[in-house]
Formats: structure tokens, sequence, C-alpha cells
């Protein structure tokens, strides 16, 4: 009797009849109102009374009767009937509980009694002879079963506010009328705001949740589901939601023989539930397996599969991962358990892992982690279909199959190596070593047209040699080893036959069955090719491409795989300077790890230093503080006290390695390096032990070095230790072989410490300074170094008497200087025995000291000067006090001394007329006319350099001949054109030169320079130095480019420069021969375009040239038709029209993932209107600015004859291609010119179809026999459905057939075409809905086997067991009779069509 007493609070003989059966008619689906009174005293129902019933019930349960005997299993049927207990009132009664608990308002305690009755259902319905009493119904029995995705509150401890919403939602807009609103609307508001759940709420929630999955588990023991497939796929479901439950701590154990009540987690009863659902007893085992690994793999996936659309991800947490290391581990216990039974939804589960994984790296990762767990139970056999299935994956249309595939290759390499002996079919032994995953599936998507899958393979690469595997190493040695191992590359782009309907937008489950994908063969390459190819990807046009490139060279290097050469490391230092930010970055991260690998290789100290030095003035912050952090590291850190018992260790000696290059090699670098100084001491870097510490090193080896750092950190901390410089001054004058520069940084740091010497000492140091200039032994450099000391050691705060100083000292040099010059010019054999070294150094510390006292210079040593570049003596000797009238050098005698000498000797007489404005003004024109007419190149370099120098200081006056200066643009000599180069974007920097005259044109003609390097420099020059400088630069001269480059001086406002006739032709571009040259001057300029400027310049173009030839302002005569004919050429540009018009939408759409981005959609959707905008305004001007100019101008042409009506034709079929179906609209005022448009279009049309027919024949005149993978896309596939019980293994691998590349024709019709996608072959006879026509290129009688993989298990849909119409694949095999001989392909040539035709 205490099952009757536990039943007394559901008040059974209170609640009405017609209650109970209105809601049996309803389905349960919906809750029937109740009598109040009754509806009240169920509700005061509390948990104890519920779990007492529970407890009464559980004795009559099924799996209680092995345990108590005692109790019949039928007692409780027949309690009830004694009774007088309806089990159809206690069912309604308990629904009533349950529905009430859906509710999303529901309080905790209905939630909890909602549960409670949930359970009790459950449990009456596993005892036995439920059925019999008519206990079951199948939609209360889901209903219960899910419903703790109901109860369980997702938003848990939050309170719901609409306040805050709606504040945002309205503020800044007008108000709205209010809606009226219901009072039940008001009451469901009210309540839903009050909702809230305390811990102790969620607690007795999720033990109400705890005791229904404990039920659904005896169920399940006891219930069977073999006759309700519905009622499994739901459980299925159901438990897969509750692994995320809650977080099971501890590893859980599923090979141990489970007992419910020792179940402490609500995911551990999940996994249980889904190992009990797999029994025999629920069904075909092998549909159960189905559809636990269905539900599993979005646990392994980390996405969230609801009924209907696509995946979500989810917001990865640890108790995520947790949960899908959890799955992993589940699925490699059942492989382990089931063995030959499981092993084929392994391979399908891998297979959808791998095809639905998405772009995002952290999925990708934890994706390949998971197939590499997943793999590891699998056989070698097993393990080599895998592989295969995995390689011809990577070779599939979708980029983010080709993507992940590198990935799962990188985490099967870290797994020990599988031998090709435990392979049962020696035909899929050849996919087991780590060999061929490294070179067919990893190195060969750097041949990817993706560059995020290049850019990953190559990142990749660079992480195998760093894995401790052997054969791994050894793999990737034989990649790029000498020895032309013979590799696999995907010599070809291929593309898989399992695509998605992109063109749909709905989305449709992807069907769990096998993904078969076909494959293709690969290409060898030897290592040299493979080296190549590796280095190419450096200078590749995508950024991330040219950063992993960069991670596999440097890879490379350090593992020894390529040789340290030069070159290599060239290529590393110049991605330091790539135009792309993070690119320069990772360089210089790549630079320095490979130095920490190598530092004591010498050529990778010089590269490092060539890629980190120039970094310092990177125009980029980022990129200087990754530089200064860089010397930090390395350089300035290292610095510590020497000491000759002390031993450098390798990081040290790396230090002072460096320093010393920067005073040899590196000396070039010298002025960057001098940028570092400027910021550490900003810093405080340079403390008084650092500087102790930095001047032990002055008398160690590398002492050099440590005078190096010692003169650039002077500057910045002047007060030094004087006595240890005392004595290197000492040192460095007694000395004969004192190094050359060493001694310069020894005089650097005396110049910055003189303020801080007493007089003696500094008289002493002069003393010694000028003796040692008065000896003319010194080197240049020294020379220089040593004439600025003094400088430094005059300084007072006396102008005046630091400007007597240095007269009085410079005066004596100056005279030493001229004596010798007289010697050598005035004495007739002077020139015979002349001491080329001592005459240069003579010149040199005149010109150097002239700097600093130029009173001292005399007309008399000018004039000497200049007689070292020609000879007139006569003059000198009758007048020797005056200086005779300048003329141009080539009116005097040239003279025997040798070009070094008279180098030397334009530098100095420069330095001079820095001092002097009146020789600025007397040389400027010799200067001028030598660089005309001399022909030395040393001399006319020097030149260059002076005038420009000059230009800083005398702008005005040396203005007048910059295009002189800028002729040099187009010298004979390769360096001198550099040098002005470099020289005249210096003075346009400053502003010191302006674009003016014919300059701008000068610079586009250096565009085109035949020696690469140069032309590269002048667009480095315009585009990074100049153009964001002056923005409107390019389109402010690009009209006149047409008139300059041509020689055509007609037109009123064009082309006007003053010009010599050789400056002229120098510069011209006239002719066809130079066609190519001026075309790539116009596609540059129209590249860096904005489409303003291009709508502008459209506008422009019309007004002032077409406008110029129709009103025949300018003649129609040969001339003028070679612009005219120009002019429509470069309208006809791909370049010329508006990127928002000629961007193509989804451009990157090969590159992008299935996943939608909102960002991305809302930008496309503004481009979009933008376009729309953009073409209506273009279309405006067009039809009224173009067109009655090219009506006007067609009709003058036809009257003239001019062979620029064809170039006006061409421009019209281009341009009308945009408008193809607006022509009549646009020239409806000419009908004649509107006709032939029309036809040039159709035309046009025509042979574009002839050309794509044309792309679809293969012709093969060799005799072999073509084998085609046909692949049929974008078209929907009857599937034939497949009944839930027939599976099998998967079906053998077919073998590998060579993909058919259809080639394409290059088309050049006066305009650029991107290549079109390989057309997809339509087969006769195939299950197409489409059609039946045979491509052109289809071979009459071929029969071509089509058939669907039937033997493989398939998913159905989740809704019940209907099938979902996807797409399959198709698989095209070759007739095996007909292989012996080649097809007959029934292609016929248009001309002979034609030909046939006027017969």
């Amino acid at each position: 009797m205490e099952l009757i007493s536990a039943l007394k609070f559901l008040k059974l003989h209170q609640v009405p009849e017609a209650w109970v059966d209105a809601v049996w008619n309803s389905e349960f689906t919906e809750r029937e109102p109740l009598d109040d009174t009754i509806e009240e005293q169920l509700t005061a129902s509390v948990d104890e009374a519920f779990q007492n019933l529970y407890e009464c019930l559980l004795t009559y349960h099924g799996d209680r009767q092995s345990v108590s005997r005692d109790v019949p299993s039928q007692n409780i049927w027949a309690i009830l009937v004694e009774n007088g207990v309806s089990v159809k009132s206690l069912v309604a009664v308990l629904s009533f509980f349950v529905l009430r608990g859906k509710d999303k308002v529901a309080d905790t305690q209905q939630r909890v009694s909602s549960l409670h009755a949930s359970s009790l259902y459950l449990l009456l319905l596993g005892i036995p002879g439920s059925i019999a009493n008519k206990v079951f119904h199948e939609v209360l029995l889901d209903t219960c079963s899910d419903l703790s995705s109901h109860c369980w509150p997702h938003d848990s401890g939050k309170k719901r506010k609409k306040d805050g919403l709606k504040t945002s939602q309205t503020e800044g807009k007008r108000s709205k009328p209010q809606q009226k609103v219901t009072p039940d609307m008001e009451v469901d508001e009210e309540e839903e705001e009050e909702l809230y759940f305390s811990g102790v709420d969620l607690l007795k929630i999720r033990d109400a949740v705890f005791l229904l999955v404990q039920t659904i588990l005896r169920l399940l023991q006891t219930f069977p589901l073999k006759d309700r497939p519905q009622s499994a796929s739901n459980y299925t479901q159901i438990f897969s939601k509750l692994l995320y439950f809650e977080p099971v701590l501890g590893h859980l154990n599923f090979a141990a023989v489970q007992d419910i009540t020792k179940l402490r987690s609500v995911p551990e009863m999940a996994f249980y539930g889904l190992q009990l659902l797999c029994s025999p007893k629920h069904g075909n085992q092998r549909e159960s397996l189905r559809r636990v690994f269905h539900c599993l793999l979005y646990v392994i996936l980390m996405m969230n599969k609801g009924n209907r659309g696509k995946p979500s991800l989810l917001i990865l947490s640890q108790a995520i991962l947790s949960t899908r290391d959890q799955a992993i581990h589940f699925v490699c216990h059942f492989v382990d358990e089931l063995k030959q039974v499981a092993l084929p939804f392994l391979h399908i589960l891998l297979q959808h892992i791998c095809f639905q994984m998405v772009e995002k790296s952290e999925f990708r990762i934890h994706g390949a982690q998971a197939v590499g767990m997943l793999t590891s139970e699998m056989t070698s056999t097993d393990y080599a279909v895998f592989i295969k299935w995995l390689f011809n994956l990577s070779r599939h249309s979708k980029m983010v199959c080709r993507l992940f595939s590198v990935d799962v290759v990188m985490v099967l390499l870290e797994q020990p190596e599988r031998r090709p002996g435990e392979c049962n079919d020696p035909d899929l032994a050849c996919f087991l070593p780590h060999k061929f995953m490294i070179q067919s599936m990893l190195f060969a998507q750097q041949m990817d047209e993706s560059p995020t899958v290049q850019g990953h393979a190559l990142s990749c690469l660079a992480q195998c040699l760093d894995l401790p595997s052997l054969n791994v190493s050894r793999a990737v040695h034989n990649l790029f080893s000498a020895t032309g191992t013979q590799t696999l590359l995907d010599g070809e782009t291929t593309e898989g036959c399992v695509t998605s309907q992109q063109t749909q937008k709905t989305y449709h489950t992807l069907p769990f069955r096998t993904v078969d994908i076909s494959s293709t063969e690969s290409f060898g390459c030897d290592a040299r090719q493979n080296t190549t190819l590796l280095l190419l990807r450096l200078k590749d046009s995508k950024i991330n491409v040219r950063k992993s490139a960069l991670q596999a060279l440097v890879s490379l290097l350090k593992h020894a795989v390529i040789p340290m050469s030069w070159e290599n490391l060239d290529l590393l230092s110049e991605r330091c300077r790539d135009p792309a930010v993070s690119v320069r970055k990772k360089a210089l991260q790549c630079m320095g790890d490979l130095l920490v690998a190598k530092p004591e290789c010498s050529m990778v100290q010089k590269a490092w230093l060539q890629g980190v030095m120039p970094a310092l003035a990177d125009s980029e912050n980022s990129v200087q503080d990754k530089a200064m952090e860089a010397l930090d590291q390395l350089v300035l850190s290292n610095v510590k006290p020497y000491s000759t018992s002390c031993h450098l260790d390798i990081s040290k000696k790396l230090t002072w390695d460096l320093l010393c290059l920067l005073c040899h090699e590196c000396q070039n670098l010298s002025p960057y390096f001098s940028r570092a100084f400027t910021i550490w001491s900003k810093q405080d870097k340079f403390t008084s032990t650092f500087i102790t510490n930095l001047i032990s090193h002055t008398k160690a080896d590398h002492a050099e070095g440590a005078w190096l750092f010692l003169s650039k950190a002077v500057v910045s901390s002047p007060r030094l230790p004087c006595g240890k410089i005392l004595e290197a001054w000492d040192n460095m004058f007694s000395s004969k072989d004192a190094n050359v520069t060493t001694c310069c940084h020894i005089l650097s740091v005396i110049g910055n410490i003189a303020a801080y010497l007493n007089e003696d000492t500094k008289d002493r140091m002069v003393d010694d300074l000028m003796s040692w200039l008065k000896t003319f032994n010194m080197a240049l450099e020294l020379i220089s170094a040593a004439v600025e000391t003094l400088y430094q050691l005059s300084r007072s705060d006396d102008i005046r008497q630091t400007q007597a100083f240095l007269n009085q000292h410079g005066s004596e040099l100056v005279s030493l200087c001229e004596g010798y010059l007289s010697s050598v010019i005035l004495n007739e054999k002077g020139a015979q025995n002349l001491n080329v070294e001592l005459m240069v150094k003579h010149l040199h510390t005149l010109g150097v000291v002239s700097l600093h006292c130029p009173a001292e210079v005399g007309k008399r040593t000018v004039l000497l000067v200049e007689s070292v570049l020609t000879i007139h003596s006569d003059k000198l000797a009758e007048c020797p006090e005056e200086l005779p009238a300048s003329l141009p050098l080539s009116q005097f005698k040239e003279n025997s001394l040798p070009s070094r000498v008279k180098a030397h000797a334009v530098i100095t007489l420069g330095k001079l007329c820095l001092q002097h404005k009146e020789l600025v003004q007397k040389y400027l024109p010799v200067f001028a006319r030598e660089l005309e007419v001399g022909t030395e190149v040393a001399v006319r370099n020097n030149l260059v350099v002076i005038m420009c120098d000059l230009c800083v200081r005398y702008t005005t006056i040396v203005d007048h001949y910059i295009p002189n200066i800028s002729a040099c643009l187009r010298d004979n000599e390769a360096v001198i054109r550099e040098q002005t180069l470099i020289m005249l974007t210096n003075l346009l920097q400053e502003d010191f030169v302006k674009w003016k005259g014919s300059l701008f044109f000068r610079f586009m003609v250096v565009l085109v320079d035949p020696v690469p390097v140069i032309a590269s420099l002048c667009e480095y020059c315009l585009l990074h130095l100049l153009l964001k400088k002056n923005p409107e630069m390019f389109s402010q001269h690009f009209i006149e480019c047409i008139f300059f480059f041509n020689s055509y001086t007609k037109h009123k406002s064009y082309n006007k420069f003053p010009q010599s006739e050789s400056e002229q032709l120098q510069f011209s571009l006239k002719g066809v021969q130079d066609r190519e040259k001026r075309f790539q001057i116009y596609r540059f300029l129209l590249e860096h375009f904005t489409d303003a400027q291009r709508f502008q310049i459209t506008n422009k173009i019309s007004q002032t040239v077409l406008a110029c030839f129709v009103d025949e302002e300018l003649p129609l005569d040969a001339d003028g038709a070679v612009i005219l004919s120009e002019t429509f050429n470069i309208l006809s540009l791909k370049e010329m029209k508006l990127q928002a018009i000629s961007a193509p939408p989804g451009a990157m759409a090969g590159e992008e993932t299935e996943e939608e981005n909102m960002a991305t959609m809302a930008k496309a959707a503004l481009q979009a209107a933008q376009k729309k905008v953009v073409s209506q305004v273009q279309k405006k001007a067009f039809i009224e600015n173009t067109v009655p100019l090219i009506i006007s101008l067609k009709n003058l042409l036809e009257q003239k004859r001019s062979p620029a009506l064809r170039d006006l034709m061409t421009y019209l079929q281009v341009t009308m291609q945009d408008y193809r179906n607006e022509v009549k609209d646009f020239f409806s005022g000419d009908e004649q010119l509107m006709a032939e448009v029309e036809f040039a279009l159709r035309t046009a049309e025509k042979e574009r179809e002839m050309e794509e027919q044309m792309e679809t024949c293969t012709l093969t005149g060799d005799g072999k026999t073509p084998l085609a993978q046909v692949s049929v896309q974008d078209y929907p596939i009857r599937c034939r459905p497949l009944l839930p019980g027939s599976f099998a293994t998967p079906q053998p691998p077919r073998p590998n057939f060579l993909s058919l590349r259809l080639s394409q024709t290059v088309r050049r019709t006066n305009r650029s075409r991107k290549e079109e996608h390989v057309k997809l072959i339509t087969l006769e006879g195939t299950v197409i809905p489409q059609g039946d026509d045979r491509a052109i290129s289809t071979p009459k009688g071929a029969t071509v086997n089509l058939t669907f993989d039937e033997g493989v298990s398939a998913i159905f849909s989740d809704q019940g067991t209907s099938l979902v119409r996807e797409t399959g694949v198709l698989h095209v095999q070759p007739n095996e009779q007909q292989a012996s001989r080649p097809r007959q392909w029934n292609v016929q040539s248009p001309l002979c069509k034609k030909k046939t035709k006027k017969i």
C-alpha cells in the first residue's frame, strides 16, 4: 500500500475524466486548462512526494527484478487496478507537470517538478507491462526525454533586463506610437524580468536533471528501441547535448562495466547512454554507430548543429575542449572494442572532420590533433587508405580542405613512422612513409593557387626540420639536396570532384558518407628547381606567402639543407626592406633566429647587419622598435667588463664580430648605427659603468669595434676617463701601422671630449695633428677626421677667436697644397713623375681645409685646381695674380693627368665653390658643359654630385641648370643615371627642386631604363618618396605624357618646354619600336590613380585631346593620327576603368571559407551600392561628354580615311561591353555608328564563344589516349536512396588518373582579360537533369561509366528517415576495351566551315 499512499499527492480521483480525455486527445502537445482548486493542490506538491513515489516505482522496475524476485513484475498494474487508479489519469497528471515546466517563465519549483514528473513517467515506462497497459506515448516520451534542455536555464544566475536594450534602440530616433499591449503580454514581461535563479535553485534543478538522465539510462537498459528508430535518433541528439551540461573532474573510463548508480556526472551518463544506444537491442548496430558518430562529429569539430541550417562554431573554452577530448577518447574506445564493425565509420568520421573543417586556425589546430588521435587506432592498411584519401583532399577545389590537409600532415608527422611491410596491400604501402607526406602533400602545396595554402605549407615545411623524427629531416633534405632526387610536386592545378553547391543559398547537411575524391598524378622536380621555387616565393605578390617563405628558407639554412651562400642570405636581408610592414618585421625576426643559430658565420653576420641597420631608419615605428630590440639584445646588452683572463662566450664574441664588421666591410651602415645611439641616449643606456666597461675593450683584439662604439656613445655621454683616451692618442701617433678606421674613431672621441680638456693638452694635440697633416701620408678618411678634430679643439665661445685659429693653421696647409700643385702644374715635366696618391691627398686636404677657412684660399689656388682639369700654364705664367676669363673645359687643351686626379680635383673645386658665390656663377656653366661633352665617367659623376650639393646652398642659381642635370638620366653610363636619380630625388624631397619643365617626364623615362635595378629604384623613388609628398603628381602630368613621349609639339598647351634637339631626341619614345615602353609608363601611372583621378582624366582627355581634333585645332595629319590612336588605346586600357566598377564581386571567393562573415557581407553590399552609383555617374558623363565627340570624330576620320578609325572602333567595342544593351540609347543620333558598334559587339561575342569552344578541344596527334577525369559541378545530382541497413566498408581505392588540363588561348584584342576557369564538361548520358548536350570535346560513341558510391554508409536527414538531396560524387572510368586505340574527336576547324560555305 506504500505505492497507493505515494500516489495520493497527484489527486488522481479528483481529476475529471473529460480533462484526461482532452489531454490524451491533444497528443500531449499543449496544456489543457484544469480546475483552479485541483491545480492549486497539485502545484502545492513538494519534492519529497515525487521522490517517495519514485522510490516506490523503482522497486517494480525491470533492473530490480534480478535483485528482488519476491515482487512479481505484474503486481504494480494489478495494484493500480484494485485501488481504482487509472493509468490513463496518472499519465495525464504527470504530463500536466511536464508541460508546465517547459514554459520559459517557469520558476524553479515548476521546473524541478516537471523534471521529477518526467523521471516518473520514464520509470513507469520501463516497468514490464507498460506497453500493454498503454503507458507509452511517443510524443510524451520525446518530451520527457528532452526536458533537460528546456528546464535548465541557459543564462543561469542572470536577470533578463530589457530597459537597457530599449534605450539603446530608441536613442536618437523619432519616437513611435505605442503598440497596444494585452494583459497577458504584460504579465509575461513582468515575470520574465523577475526571472532569477540562485545557486541553491540551480543545484535543485541540476539534481533533478541528474535523476532524469539516470532514469533514461534505466529505460534504455530494459526498453528496446529496435522498432523505434526515430526515438533512438532523438536520444542520440539528447545525449550529445548533455555532454556539455557540466564539467567532468578526472578521466572517464569507458572500458569498465558501468553501474549507473556509480556515475557521478551528467556527461559521464551521457557517454554511457550513447554506448547503450549502440547495443543490438536498440536496432542495427551499424546504424546506431552511424548516428552516434555523426553526433560526435560536431562535438569534435566544436560546432553546434541544430535540427536545420548550417552548424555554428562554439566559443572555445576549457569546458568545450575537455568535452571534445572526451568524445575523441570515447570514439577510440568504441573502435578498440568493436574493431572491424566500427572501422568504416571511423574512416567516415575522419573524412567529415577534414571536409567540414573551417578556416579559423584554432579550430584547424584542434581538428588536426583529433585526426591524429583517431588515426592512431587504425591498422597500417587502414591508415594508408586514409592517407591516400587525404592526399586527394589536398588537391580539392575548396581552399579550406587543402589548408587543413597541411595541418593534418604536420600532426601525423609527429607520430612514429609506419613501416611499409605492415601494410597488407602492396599498392598502399607507398602512402605510409613520412617522405610521401612531406614531398607530395606538404611541399607540393607551395604550388597551390591559394596564397593562404601556399604560405601555410611553407610555414609547416619550416617546422618539419625541428621535429625529432630523423626520417622527416631526411625527406626534407632529399627535396633540396644536390643529388637530383626526384620529388613529387603538384605540377598542375587540379580540382577534386566533390564540391558544394555554392550557388544555392540554403544549407543542406552533408550526408555522413565516405567523401570520395578522385586523385591526380604528381610531377617530379629536381632539387635545384625546388630551391628555385622556394626562392621565388620570397618575392611573391602575397604578403603571407613571402613571410612563410622567409621562415622556410631560414629553417633550411639553419639545418644546412641548402648551402649558406651569399645569394641566399642577400635575399633574406633584402626582405627587411619589403614594402609590407609585417614582412619586414618577419624578416628581422628570421635574420635574428639565423644569427643565433649560426653566430660564428661571418656571412650571416654581414647579412644580419645589412638587414637590421637600415631598418633603424624605417618609416614604420614598429619596424624601428623591432630593429632596436635586436640591437639591444645582440650588441648593447653584451658589453661587459673585459679581462685578458676571461674567455668571451659565443654571444659576447658575436657582439664584437658585428662591431668589427661595421668598421670594415659594412662601413656604409655606420649612419644607420648612429640613429640607434640617439635612441639609446634618450633611454639613459650609457651609464658611467657601461662606458667603463666599453673602454676596457679598447686594448683587446677587437679594439676597433670598441672605438667605433665609443665614438658614437661619447656624443651623448662626453664625460669620459680622459687618461685612457689620451693614452690611446699617444699610441696612435707612435704606431706606424695604426688602423685607419680605428684612428678615425679615436679622433672622433677626442673631438667630442675636447671641451673637457685643458689648454696644454689641446695645444699638444693641435701640434700633433698639424705635424701629421703636413706629412700628407694619411689616408683620405683620416685627413677629413683630423681636420674635423682640429676644428673641435679650436672651438670656443668667441667665434672670431675660433675663426682666427682656423685661419692660422688652415693657411699653412693651404700654402703647402698650393706649392705642391704649382710644382706639378707649372713644371713641364711635373706630370711625368707624378705621385698620384700624393696629388690626391693634397687636393683632398685643400678641399677639406677650405671649408673651414675660405678666406685663406686665393684666386691662384682656385686656378691651380682648375688647371688640374685643363692646361693653360701660359696664362698662369703671364698673369699669376689674376684669374683668367672662365671658359668651358672643352675649350682648353686636355692634360695628361690620370682620371682619378681629375675626379678629386672636381670635388675640391666644388668645395671651393660652396664658400664663394662668385665661383658658383663662374663655374656652373663649365660644369654643365662638361656634363654634356665630357668623356670621363668619374669626373661627370662627381659633377652631378657637386651641382646637386650647390643647389642646396645656391638654389636660385643652380635652378637654371636642373635640365642639364636631369639630362644625365639618359646618360650612356648606368652609374651616372643611378647617381642622378638619387640626387634629384633628394632635392625633390626637400623642395630644393620643383616639378618644373620636363623634369617629371624625364623621370618617367627612367621607368623603362634598360638596367632593371635602376628602373626598380626609380619606381621606389616615385611611389614611396615622391608620390606621398604630392598625391596629384601623376594625374597632373598624365595627358602631357602622351604628347611628350611622342614628341608632338603642335598642341597649344602641352609639350612646350625649352629643349635642345639633342635633349628632345634623347628622351623621346616616339615610334612603333618604343610603343611598349610608352604603354608601360601609362599603365604604371594609371595603376596608382584613384578612381576620382581616373574619372577626371577620362573627361579631361575628351576635352583637351579629342575636342581639339574635332574643332580642328590640331591637324589630322600623320602625327595627329598617331596621337589620336594612342589616346584611344589608352582609353581602352583596363587600368583606365574605375576599380569600383571593374573589380569583380567576390574576387577573393576562392579564399573565403563557408562561414559567412558579417563584416565582409556588409562591405560587399556597400561596394555594390557604390558601384551602382559610380556606374550611373560615369554613364552620364560618357553620354554627355564623350559620345558627341566620338560621333564627330568618326565622321571626320572616315572623310580623312585615317588609320585611327580602327582604334576608335576598338575603343567603342571595349567601352560598350559594359553597356551592351544600351547601344541604341547611346548612339541614337548616328544610326550607322550604332549599327557598326552592334555588329562589332556581336562579332566579338562570336569570337569569344569560338575561343571558349576551342579551349574545350584537345587534339591528340601522338596516338596516346587522353585520360580524363571529369568533375561535374554546380549541378544537382540525383542520389539513389540508400536503405537504412545497406552499409559496407569503403570500396577499394580507385586508380589515379592524370587530370586533363585544358589549355587556354592567349587573347589580346586590345585589352587584357583575366584567365577564365576551366569549363566543366557535360557528358552525354549522365544523370545531370539540365540536359544532354554533348560538349565539343566529347567523342561520339565513347562510353563513360558513371556510378555513385553505393557501397558506403550514408547519413540520413535529421528529419526522420528521408534523405536530403545532396551533391554526390561522379567517378569517371576509362573504357578498358577502347584504351588501346586513340579516340576520334569530333572537332572541325572554323576555317574549314568558312571554306565549305564559300564553295
